[in-house]
């Protein structure tokens, strides 16, 4: 089979996953501000999910001879590793619970502070972990300087989102007192034409529809989104969205930890003579039991929804096509995004792989390009914003230079 070795390699891998999971969070995001209910959207996304796991497992798992000490793909699926197979589906499970969970925080927060707040807990917790876990390959004095700068971008992510909120909610209330019949703000929402993407409407930033006729940042484009997006918004206290973001993070911080146990067997829990798992079949396992999960719960939230969303069938998901290209591609982005992470891990130490969580670099890209964020805003905002991204950079940067080796 194919495996990454040099440390060239692996930061190539990493490189290549930190854009595409920076990129696949963007079409959801997109998805949801155009109306698709996030359940329909989430479920197409995890189908794609694992098949670039399995498109995986049967190309670089397979390539070249099956050895005794590294079995491929198809060779270990019968060999007797349940207790590494039990740590992927594990990191699986958490993973797809900490998915799950930043779609509606997209909503509540903004597609920029949900990534870096979640990443920036992602690299506190579970880069220490994996540093133990690891054998300490990596330069504990230069790997750690980096996780303090996440921990800074953390408290500044949090302070983004409420300088932002202060400025959206001026804005409406400047709005609500110059519009000449004084009914529009926070809740003067149904004044505005409701628009529906799930019915065939096709407005969307691209189309010049729904947001077509205000400019970013104001207070107009701020409630023809409301009218348009799938989850609203106005009236949530900030807590809900921060409460959301942090709870993903918990659950990102230990998706990586649980997949290096999977591969390395730090605990000795195999057998004597058992192969540990190779990165491709545990992603494989990893990748099926996150699916599963998403399965149970999504197809359960469109009969009982959660967070106020729209109810829905799973006839109706059935024949929701408005988007699935778009949300299809995005569990392809993100499923081969993990795989590559996993891969440049591998070789370089999984606390050193952390350094995608620099994706929000990517996502707050598109998350001011597409989705105006932070348009219009204050100048306290930006010069948090401006912060929140220095750090994150010199962390990430940081953490890449404490790339190690394993042996």
């Amino acid at each position: 089979m194919y495996m990454v070795e040099s440390k060239v390699g692996a930061i190539a891998c990493m490189l290549l996953s930190l854009l595409l999971l920076g990129t696949w969070p963007a079409l959801l995001t997109l998805l949801e501000r155009r109306g698709r209910l996030p359940q329909h959207t989430y479920l197409d996304y995890t189908i794609t999910n694992l098949l670039a796991a399995v498109i995986i497992a049967f190309t670089f798992g397979q390539f070249g001879p099956s050895t005794p000490e590294m079995p491929d793909f198809l060779t270990q699926l019968s060999q007797d590793n349940w207790p590494s197979v039990l740590f992927a589906m594990a990191g699986g499970m958490v993973l797809s619970l900490g998915n799950l969970s930043t779609q509606y925080a997209w909503a509540f927060v903004g597609l920029s502070v949900t990534e870096v707040v979640s990443s920036s807990i992602t690299v506190v917790i579970g880069t220490t972990l994996n540093y133990y876990l690891d054998d300490k390959i990596n330069r504990a004095e230069i790997l750690f300087s980096g996780v303090g700068c996440f921990l800074i971008a953390v408290c500044l992510g949090s302070a983004v989102h409420s300088s932002n909120n202060a400025d959206n909610k001026t804005k409406l209330d400047n709005y609500s007192n110059d519009s000449k019949d004084g009914g529009v703000g926070t809740n003067g929402i149904s004044s505005f034409k409701q628009t529906n993407f799930n019915s065939g409407s096709t407005n969307d930033l691209e189309d010049g529809g729904a947001f077509g006729k205000a400019k970013f940042g104001t207070a107009a484009f701020l409630i023809e989104l409301e009218n348009t997006r799938s989850i609203k918004v106005f009236g949530k206290g900030t807590f809900i969205g921060l409460a959301i973001t942090f709870f993903a993070g918990i659950c990102f911080s230990m998706f990586s930890p649980a997949f290096n146990l999977a591969t390395n067997d730090q605990w000795h829990t195999l057998k004597d003579g058992v192969p540990h798992l190779t990165v491709y079949t545990a992603f494989f396992y990893f990748s099926a039991f996150c699916f599963v999960i998403a399965m149970v719960l999504n197809l359960t939230f469109l009969y009982y929804p959660i967070l106020n969303a729209p109810k829905s069938s799973f006839k109706a998901y059935l024949n929701d096509w408005n988007g699935r290209g778009w949300a299809l591609l995005a569990g392809l982005l993100c499923g081969f995004g993990n795989g590559l992470q996993f891969m440049g891990g591998q070789a370089a130490g999984y606390a050193a792989a952390d350094a995608v969580q620099a994706l929000p670099l990517v996502s707050t890209f598109w998350g001011v390009i597409l989705f105006g964020e932070y348009r219009r805003s204050s100048r306290k905002t930006y010069t948090l914003l401006a912060g929140m991204l220095f750090m994150f950079i010199a962390a990430v940067a940081i953490l890449m230079a404490s790339s190690g080796h394993r042996k």
